[in-house]
Parts: structure tokens; sequence; C-alpha cells
């Protein structure tokens, strides 16, 4: 695929046309920070211009954004950058509505719109809980959010207690990557055999993460239990300890054994693995949630990017259900992972039956999110601003 090709000139020129749309062109606008997003209303989108057959634009920062050069004629693509123009973009934005999942809007250089009330959607890229895995005031300046379940509600309702903030309209929608990963598996037809007793290895980033703690250990552990191991590094991890995954892939090259997965994880590993191995990362819960399978999980320091997070009494929910969806390994009991593997493959349906009920006390609207967010949507487009769904 072909991808246009952008310079500072144009991306200003992409701003004009933009603000050239009649108001009824750009009433609904998507924002896209990074490749991910797509990730996280994609299902939303498509629900919007091919169910709905509403016209929506997309305003990108990626510059090879697959979006720019679709062939839906409801969506009306811009590349606006990261820079000048994007800062422009958000301040002079005439719009009905922006669905976006970029926190800290109004916090940073990300403002709000001083010229119309735009109506803000913030769309959550992680299960976690946004009192911990957030900043404080992420999702203050927000109008709606789309909640992916209870414990979503609860936290922004005692954030705004505590803070004495104004209420915000919450939806309860779902989980729109969850959504579209389970229809996924559902379709899926094996094409690669070659998972057999695959234990894929998915950490979070930062210094404390268990790649940096004891990767290289549990590694060799694996390896050595004749289990087939893929390590997938966070992209921060790829990008900033290169020595780390340098000294890795060094010591591993050569074990057949062995794959580093600098990419996406192809799906058929994901779906004939045996079990995942994490720390904090928010794929754990997909992964559990998607395959009805147990998670190994990394007792490492928790990352928490909110150091006011016990300002919120309530436990955060990748803590609460740590333990009912897997198994917790202390750093220093490695060597009792092999035994673990074997015994979560005992009571697989043990375990399977207990992930089914946590997933659906957890995520609202299974299957179901993106119909649930778009009938919101139109509402906001056709009436103005909504009240809690």
């Amino acid at each position: 695929m072909k991808f246009p090709s952008f310079s500072l000139g144009q991306e200003w020129n992409e701003l004009k046309r933009f603000e050239k749309l009649s108001d009824f062109e750009r009433s609904i606008v998507f924002y896209a920070e990074n490749k991910a997003s797509m990730d996280y209303f994609g299902s939303l989108i498509s629900e919007l211009t091919e169910k709905m057959n509403l016209q929506i634009c997309y305003v990108t920062s990626v510059k090879n954004d697959p979006i720019l050069d679709s062939k839906n004629q409801r969506i009306l693509p811009f590349y606006i950058g990261d820079g000048t123009v994007r800062t422009k973009f958000f301040l002079t934005l005439k719009a009905k509505i922006l669905v976006m999942d970029m926190p800290d809007l109004d916090q940073f250089h990300i403002k709000r719109s001083k010229i119309y009330p735009v109506h803000y959607v913030y769309l959550f890229h992680s299960m976690f809980s946004i009192h911990s895995y957030l900043r404080k005031g992420a999702i203050d300046n927000y109008d709606t959010i789309f909640c992916v379940g209870p414990h979503h509600v609860n936290e922004v309702r005692e954030t705004e207690k505590i803070y004495e903030l104004k209420p915000k309209n919450l939806v309860k929608y779902g989980f729109g990557r969850l959504d579209t990963l389970l229809q996924k598996k559902e379709n899926f037809q094996i094409t690669n055999s070659d998972t057999k007793d695959l234990i894929i290895i998915a950490p979070t980033y930062g210094d404390n993460n268990l790649l940096e703690k004891c990767g290289i250990k549990l590694i060799e552990i694996l390896l050595k239990s004749n289990f087939r191991v893929m390590l997938r590094p966070h992209l921060r991890t790829l990008k900033n300890s290169t020595k780390l995954i340098g000294s890795i892939n060094e010591k591993f090259k050569k074990n057949p054994n062995f794959i580093l997965e600098k990419g996406d994880i192809p799906f058929d590993s994901y779906h004939n693995s045996k079990c995942m191995i994490s720390d904090w990362s928010g794929i754990s819960l997909e992964y559990a949630f998607i395959f009805e399978r147990p998670v190994i999980f990394i007792d490492v320091p928790k990352k928490v990017l909110n150091p006011n997070s016990s300002d919120i009494s309530l436990e955060p929910i990748e803590i609460s259900i740590r333990k009912k969806i897997g198994h917790v390994v202390l750093p220093d009991n490695l060597e009792e992972i092999p035994l673990i593997i074997k015994d979560l493959e005992k009571n697989a349906q043990i375990f399977n039956k207990q992930i089914k009920e946590i997933l659906s006390m957890t995520v609202y609207n299974i299957g179901e999110s993106a119909k649930i967010g778009a009938k919101y949507i139109q509402q906001i487009n056709v009436e103005g601003s909504v009240g809690n769904q």
C-alpha cells in the first residue's frame, strides 16, 4: 500500500482543507494520536459509517495511517502531524463531537477548542483502573467517558466527589478492542501449527518491568523446561532499552525455541499458546478474557503514573482480579513456573469458567460496544448533549 507523503507545509494545507468543510461535514470527528488508536475505535467508526451511513472526519498524527488511503467514502481523512499544526487544530476546532483515546486533554499543550463548544468523548485504551494507570486529571476535561465496566463508573464518580469536579456523562460502553479480537477468534482458522508448548512473555514498560528485573533468568528456565518462548517487549522498551534487548537477542538467538517478536504477536501464536507471562501490562487482561486462559503474573513493583492514586479508596481492577484470572509469582520464585504451567493446564476448565464470570462482571456490552457508542454519538449529533447511558 502506498501512503501519501507529507511535509510541514502540507500539514498546514490539510488543516485548511479540514477547516473549509461545512459544519455538517465536520460534525463528528475522530482523532488518532498513534497507530494503536484504531484498535480502540475502529469498530465504532465502522458502526457509524457502514451500519448507520454517517460521515465522519478522521484526523491523524500518524503519517502512514492506513485510513489516509481508505476507500470508505464516509470517512474524510486528514494528516496534521504532532507539532504546531496539531496544537492549532485543537485550539480552533469547530465540530459537534470529538472522539479520541488520548488522555490529558487541557492538561498540557493539547487544549479544548477556544472558539466552539465541542463535545469531547474519551475512549479508554486499557481496561485498567483510571487512578492507577492514568495521570491525575487525565480525563477530567472530557464531557463524556465511554466506560469499559462498572469499575470505571465507580472510579470516575469517586474522583469527582474527592476533587469536587463537575459530573461527566458516563456511558456503559465496553471495550472495542476486546470485541474486535473476540470476533477475530470466532472467525479464526489455524494457519500455523508450529506453536506447540508456546509461552508468550509480554511485559509492560518502565524500570521495574519483568524484563528488566528477571527477564533473562525467566527465559532460561522456560527453555530448559522444553517450552517454546515468544518474547514480545513493549514498544517503549524496544526503543529505550536497546542494550537489554540486544543482550537478550544475542544470548538466545541460536535457540530454535526462542522468538523475539518486535511487531504484533501473530494471532495463531496467541490462539495456540499455553499461557501468557506478564507483569502489569494491559495485554494480560485481553489475553485472559479473549482466550479464557490464565496468566502468570510476575510480581514486580507496579508502575503508577498517578502519585495521588491513594486519594481514591477503590482497589484498582488490575490488582483485585489478578489471582482470579491467573497465578502471581514472586521474582525470587521463577523456578516454580514450569510446575505452575502444568498445574494451570490441569485446572484449565476451572479457570475457563472463572475467567468467563470475571469478564461478564468487568466489561459492559461484550460484542456490542460499537452499537452502544454509535447510538450515543448520533444522539449528541442530533440532539446536542445527552446524559448518562
